[in-house]
């Protein structure tokens, strides 16, 4: 399986995508006490390093490069997130 293809399927896995937008969720909750960036970027390495290790190897993959391709999935997804609530937050301090 190429990078490309097991970066499609990172992208493309609803739990992961699921436990991203929590965490996001969890950090506008907390985030007068723990910050922001912090507990994210916690976050994000622990979904990319315990998806792998909990689910069954059915990719033949590496775990090392499962959780590194994890990382950049996981990275684009919150991106996406951010985005979204950047979008949200200006529109709507508009009304």
């Amino acid at each position: 399986m190429t990078t490309a293809e097991l970066i499609t399927l990172q992208l493309s896995d609803l739990f992961r995508i699921g436990l991203i937008v929590a965490l996001f969720a969890t950090m506008l909750r907390t985030r007068a006490q723990t910050g922001t960036w912090i507990p994210l970027a916690a976050g994000v390495i622990f979904v990319a390093v315990m998806l792998p290790m909990t689910m069954p190897q059915t990719l033949g993959e590496p775990m090392l490069r499962q959780v590194l391709v994890g990382l950049v999935s996981n990275g684009i997804i919150l991106g996406l997130v951010l985005g979204a609530w950047t979008v949200y937050r200006r529109l709507s301090v508009g009304k």
